[in-house]
């Protein structure tokens, strides 16, 4: 039996559908997924999120708009394959059609980066409406997508600007450690001015705690903190440390194929799941 082809395509939809109650044809959502700061798990939730979120009979469109490139790494994608990229959508060289390519998983499709893209932020700056490139060079590509989940560099420059200026929603993936809180403050200030400013649409869809650490009482005590800052806005599910969430990117796999069984695997399909209620929830209230 394929990798492809284990209980997560199966099992994973059924149990993520039954929760959520929320079936598909909804239109296409874009999630932007945000943080300053590296090292808190954001590539590793949007590899993960996407890939639960395929595994739940959802399209999926991954967009890597981080330079580093680790989120077509944790998906397969080899170098050579990265012919156009997320860099050449928005410089407006080639259609977003160009762009996208199958991944190994079933119903997900992702955007490439390369190392070109670290220029773009200088390339762009001379150029009209430079925040809008995302945003129209999606236009109604998206519509063939139930979720467009975008993965953000670890910085507030130019790229990410222009993933809040496409988003309709932010996840922001926040490490449980002492400095979590730290400039959390400085996106939440950069949010609300994209909304006030160039997207009104754009909100905080949730905030998930990530590198959760049972044995350690740090992590319930920032867990509290922030929940006590964010209230209903923190996801539920927690993403465990797990060791076989730090190998899986190192096989071109993500967690969910990599070890199905793990803890780190299940609380993604978690998530996905908890997304998925929150999904049908704010379409409630949008109607």
């Amino acid at each position: 039996m394929s990798a492809l082809t284990q209980p997560v395509d199966r099992h994973a939809a059924v149990a993520a559908d039954r929760q959520s109650g929320l079936q598909g044809g909804q239109g296409a959502r874009i999630f932007a997924i945000v943080n300053q700061k590296g090292g808190v798990g954001k590539t590793t939730t949007a590899v993960n999120l996407a890939t639960a979120l395929a595994a739940a009979e959802r399209r999926v469109l991954l967009i890597d708009l981080d330079p580093q490139g680790n989120a077509s790494t944790g998906l397969g994608i080899s170098r050579q394959a990265r012919r156009v990229t997320s860099y050449d959508v928005l410089l407006g060289n080639l259609a977003v059609g160009s762009a996208i390519i199958p991944t190994p998983i079933p119903r997900l499709a992702i955007i490439p980066s390369s190392v070109d893209l670290s220029g773009a932020e200088i390339e762009l700056v001379d150029q009209a409406e430079r925040e809008f490139r995302l945003r129209k060079a999606l236009g109604g590509a998206a519509e063939g997508f139930d979720y467009v989940l975008i993965d953000c560099p670890p910085s507030l420059g130019l790229l990410t600007l222009n993933a809040l200026v496409a988003a309709q929603a932010v996840m922001v993936p926040l490490q449980c450690e002492f400095y979590a809180l730290e400039g959390l403050s400085h996106l939440v200030r950069t949010i609300e001015r994209v909304k006030r400013s160039l997207n009104p649409a754009l909100d905080i869809q949730g905030v998930v705690l990530t590198m959760f650490d049972k044995r350690n009482n740090l992590s319930d005590l920032v867990a509290a903190d922030v929940r006590g800052h964010f209230g209903a806005k923190v996801y539920d599910t927690v993403i465990p440390r797990n060791v076989r969430i730090s190998e899986a990117p190192s096989h071109g796999k993500p967690v969910l194929l990599y070890d199905f069984r793990c803890s780190g695997a299940q609380a993604y399909i978690h998530l996905a799941s908890e997304m998925l209620r929150r999904e049908q929830q704010a379409a409630v209230l949008r109607a």
